[in-house]
């Protein structure tokens, strides 16, 4: 099978196991905001972010060095699996120490009374991210697509439980994560036979250092990324505006606006799954350049569309994945969710030239184009919070992530050169910002108009993705 059909039929059964699990959790945001005010909306929304940015830390960026070396023919599966286990073992335990310190910072003082179940839970994920990365790195897709609808089964049924039916809040809702992760992580051990791959005899030192060499740059890259998203929720928790509500209820209002931005999100997740793979095992291929402009140029072109498209139902869905009969302050989250959307796009865009450094084991160039987004992020939030409340986190977002989007076109064009029209995220972009402020403001008429423009971005746009889909499918074998 060639280059081109193996992505599509990768990215088709990873979409096929998503689809449905990606639906059942965005339901689940019905749940929470009908049970969960918004101050503990708010406080969910500050334990989920900083999970993000305390894991890479003390897995040492398992994420990406196991795909990486267990896709990686050069190296034995069973030292990758083994060697990952022992050292994210080692990271737990120094998270478990580290944790009740962290909560004594002022800005983290949100984790006290948390610190054990926030320990479980970040040792539960861990687990299951070694597990199914494993599982994605030697491509069994179709085992890993059936745990992602499994999982999410699991996570629904205990979150009625803990939360809708148990009443136990942020606490039930953590234990309900706690207890989904532990049973797909032992799903996946039983199914993919996982202890066949693991010894402590086959630790290897010699894999430990090659995979820290290449992981080390990257867990700042993933923290960078992480404290983006929550540097917006403690901004808006902690800081004062004289014209606009901040607070920790506030940063509830953040989090549900950021749902719809999301669905864009999970388009994404499914096509990275595959693109990861086909990247890294492509790395060497002698039309690795042709290959990475086609499937990029679709990509963007479907990030666009569906950024207008979301613009266009934006109040809609929003009103269909929140709960407004306890909690009706929610009602305002879409009219924060358009800028968001627009960060998703570049968010999106930022992930796929990652994934260059990552093929091409750049990891240090991940760095410090994250640090670029990061940095930016830190300072506008600082100042455009205070003078624009929640939208004035949205706008930072969208800004760094934008800024991130032209370092890396520029510098990762660098290890695998493509063609690129710059002029065309450009105009795109445009289209998105005049949208978004026709939500934003209420103009007259702005579904008339959004749907105009949607139409306009989707003209704009077909014949690269035409062009480029049949391209992919009609490729003949190399």
């Amino acid at each position: 099978m060639n280059k081109y059909k193996k992505l599509v039929m990768n990215t088709g059964v990873f979409a096929i196991g998503a689809f449905g699990s990606k639906v059942l959790l965005l339901l689940l945001n019905r749940l929470y905001s009908k049970y969960l005010p918004q101050d503990e909306s708010g406080l969910k929304s500050l334990i989920d972010t900083m999970i993000l940015f305390v894991q890479p830390v003390f897995t040492f960026a398992l994420q990406e060095y196991l795909i990486r070396f267990g896709l990686d023919k050069n190296y034995d599966k069973k030292q990758v699996f083994s060697t990952s286990a022992i050292i994210t073992a080692a990271g737990m335990a120094v998270m478990a120490l580290f944790t009740p310190l962290l909560s004594m910072i002022p800005a983290f003082s949100f984790l006290k009374g948390y610190n054990l179940l926030f320990i479980v839970i970040v040792t539960a994920s861990s687990l299951r991210m070694l597990c199914q990365n494993f599982v994605r790195s030697r491509e069994l897709v179709k085992l890993f697509a059936l745990d992602g609808i499994l999982a999410s089964l699991t996570i629904v049924i205990f979150n009625v439980i803990f939360v809708a039916k148990l009443h136990m809040s942020v606490t039930g809702y953590m234990l309900a994560v706690c207890c989904s992760d532990l049973c797909s992580s032992i799903f996946l051990f039983i199914m993919a036979k996982l202890h066949e791959f693991f010894s402590i005899r086959s630790f290897s030192k010699n894999v430990a250092y090659a995979m820290m060499r290449f992981a080390l740059p990257l867990i700042p890259t993933i923290v960078m990324w992480a404290s983006t998203s929550l540097s917006d929720r403690l901004f808006i928790a902690n800081m004062h505006s004289d014209n606009y509500t901040l607070g920790r209820g506030a940063a509830g209002l953040y989090m549900y606006a950021a749902i719809v931005p999301n669905l864009l999100s999970i388009v994404s997740t499914i096509f990275f799954q595959a693109w990861n793979i086909s990247a890294i095992t492509e790395n060497d291929s002698a039309d690795r350049s042709e290959f990475y402009e086609k499937v990029y140029s679709a990509y963007e072109a479907i990030l666009f569309i569906g950024g207008a498209g979301l613009l266009l139902f934006d109040k809609l869905l929003a009103a269909m994945v929140i709960d407004y009969s306890e909690n009706p302050e929610y009602k305002v989250a879409f009219l924060y969710t358009p800028i968001l959307i627009a960060a998703s796009v570049f968010l999106c865009l930022d992930q796929f030239l990652g994934s260059i450094y990552s093929a091409t084991k750049h990891s240090q160039n991940s760095m410090w184009t994250a640090f670029v987004a990061g940095g930016v992020n830190l300072v506008l939030n600082y100042f455009f919070i205070p003078a624009w409340g929640i939208q004035g986190a949205a706008l930072a977002t969208f800004m760094s992530y934008f800024l991130c989007f032209w370092v890396r076109i520029i510098d990762a064009r660098y290890y695998v050169p493509f063609r690129f029209n710059g002029l065309k995220p450009l105009i795109n972009t445009a289209v998105l910002i005049v949208m978004s402020l026709l939500i934003i403001y209420q103009i007259k008429l702005y579904p008339l108009w959004n749907t105009l423009l949607l139409g306009a971005v989707m003209a704009y746009n077909y014949k690269a993705l035409l062009t480029t889909v049949m391209k992919l499918l009609k490729r003949e074998e190399n």
